[in-house]
């Protein structure tokens, strides 16, 4: 989630987004990292856009902060909408990083998923500004994967964890490597920001989840 903010003094567009980490996982130097991830992939190709008429350039701005004392209502009574929270664990429920919905300002994140490849956060960001993975999965031919297709996405062999490997085979490494995955200009296109309703110039991308979340313990066996 984010405020969007419009300059048309410098034409440029700003996407503001805080994300305070909270967690046994989570660290100061870890919370920079994430930021500075999701700004540089999303900042990468240099969107414009136009919004009645005028031409403006698309910049995110992400900040991210340690907070590893989060009191839960600081989550729940948020009325920030730059505001995002994020819990940060070894273990996950599920085995994988999540958003609390498509457009939300919460979530969760399995330290691993973060550790393995930079575009882990990337991804979860665009779920909170309203993004969903694509429904066509098998996108051979088509080059670079986008940063919205998940994990199991059929790809050319040069962005497949195993480039040897039969397409779509799980085991072998026939399916996408995150590592591959960027931030490309559709990816900006289908944020539909020409749409968004600014009010003294700025405007909320995304909606409030405001879930505060417990840690996910392992059940003993």
């Amino acid at each position: 989630m984010g405020e969007a903010e419009l300059n048309s003094i410098t034409n440029q567009l700003s996407i503001h987004s805080v994300i305070f980490f909270y967690g046994d996982a989570a660290s100061k130097d870890l919370s920079w990292q994430i930021a500075n991830d999701i700004g540089k992939h999303w900042n990468e190709p240099k969107a414009r856009i136009k919004i009645n008429g005028d031409l403006y350039t698309v910049q995110f701005e992400i900040e991210g902060i340690y907070e590893p004392d989060l009191n839960p209502e600081k989550v729940w009574y948020n009325d920030n909408p730059r505001f995002n929270f994020f819990r940060i664990e070894e273990f996950a429920n599920g085995n994988i990083s999540f958003v609390d919905g498509i457009g939300s300002n919460t979530g969760y994140f399995k330290l691993d998923n973060l550790l393995q490849t930079s575009t882990t956060a990337p991804h979860e960001y665009g779920h909170t500004l309203g993004l969903v993975h694509p429904t066509l999965l098998d996108i051979r031919g088509k080059g670079i994967p986008g940063i919205m297709y998940p994990r199991g996405t059929i790809v050319d062999p040069a962005f497949q964890y195993n480039p040897e490997a039969r397409a779509g085979d799980n085991t072998n490494g026939g399916t996408m490597n995150p590592v591959h995955r960027k931030v490309l200009p559709n990816d900006i296109d289908d944020l539909k920001l020409h749409k968004l309703f600014f009010n003294n110039g700025k405007a909320v991308v995304g909606d409030f989840t405001s879930l505060y979340h417990e840690k996910h313990t392992q059940s003993a066996s």
